[in-house]
């Protein structure tokens, strides 16, 4: 009887795993890629700016014809980052029997990377001229 009582209780606390575990390392798993920023430094052609960043949420026309993008994006973490933070989580979640999630899932809730605002300026030629970071300039 005390066995079959200590595997329904292992069985038990093994269903709790399953159902409460993986949440922090799935969040971590799906945070924002990091974004190569490099491609705003001065000679940059535009469209690598757009394959990089992704489309502008507002572009302007000067008089002259040059071109002014305003670019809006998270600035993530790299996938070795990313896959570190997974790893760590699954194995505090296995070490504290799940538990860990309710430290883990609120923290990858908060780390999801850094919103980050530039104004990138083209010349005639739509190659990058100047970039003026708006907002997350530590990002950049």
């Amino acid at each position: 009887m005390r066995l079959i009582l200590t595997l329904l209780m292992y069985l038990m606390v093994s269903i709790m795993m399953i159902e409460t575990t993986g949440c922090a390392v799935h969040s971590a798993m799906n945070q924002p890629d990091k974004k190569d920023v490099s491609v705003l430094k001065r000679g940059t052609p535009r469209f690598e700016v757009i394959g990089e960043l992704g489309e502008p949420v507002y572009t302007e026309k000067t008089d002259d014809g040059k071109l002014i993008d305003t670019y809006a994006f998270v600035q993530g973490y790299s996938k070795g980052v990313k896959a570190t933070r997974a790893l760590g989580h699954g194995l505090l979640d296995i070490a504290t029997l799940g538990l860990w999630e309710v430290i883990g899932s609120p923290a990858e809730a908060i780390a999801s990377g850094d919103k980050v605002v530039v104004r990138v300026f083209y010349d005639k030629s739509k190659l990058v001229d100047r970039v003026i970071p708006i907002k997350g300039k530590d990002e950049l």
